[in-house]
């Protein structure tokens, strides 16, 4: 019994952040891993997917939006890890915050702003913010 309760409490500390999120930041979190997973199989077609009908436009295709994924993001494009730090609310949206590692060791915080589309999230803007140590 008590191996069972240790297994438990154990995998239950495991599960990390997302234990007790929000539906929102659930949502939130799905969306960017999913985009993140696609841009690392190279599927700039389904990575275009989550982006907001603005930054498609923008854009006009996946391949000029994977292009610029490659050139402007490319912690974004191959990161070797990512963390979530926490969701706020700005110019009146959420902003999911987000430590990357990128295949280099270097940390980078960005600021993925977040747009609901028909119901679904959609990632309508990123921005690299200055690392500030420790209370990043």
């Amino acid at each position: 019994m008590l191996r069972t309760l240790t297994l438990v409490l154990c995998l239950a500390a495991g599960a990390g952040p997302a234990f007790g999120l929000t539906q929102q930041e659930a949502g939130i979190r799905a969306v960017i891993d999913d985009q993140i997973a696609a841009l690392k199989a190279d599927d700039f077609s389904k990575a275009f997917t989550y982006a907001s009908p603005m930054i498609q436009h923008l854009f006009g295709n996946a391949a000029n939006f994977g292009e610029m994924v490659q050139r402007g993001y490319p912690m974004v494009w191959r990161p070797a890890t990512v963390r979530y730090l926490g969701v706020h609310d700005e110019a009146g949206g959420p902003h999911q915050r987000v430590m990357v590692t990128d295949a280099q060791g270097r940390l980078w915080v960005l600021d993925y702003r977040m747009v609901q589309v028909d119901g679904a999230w959609r990632i309508d803007g990123v921005q690299i913010l200055p690392a500030t140590g420790a209370g990043v």
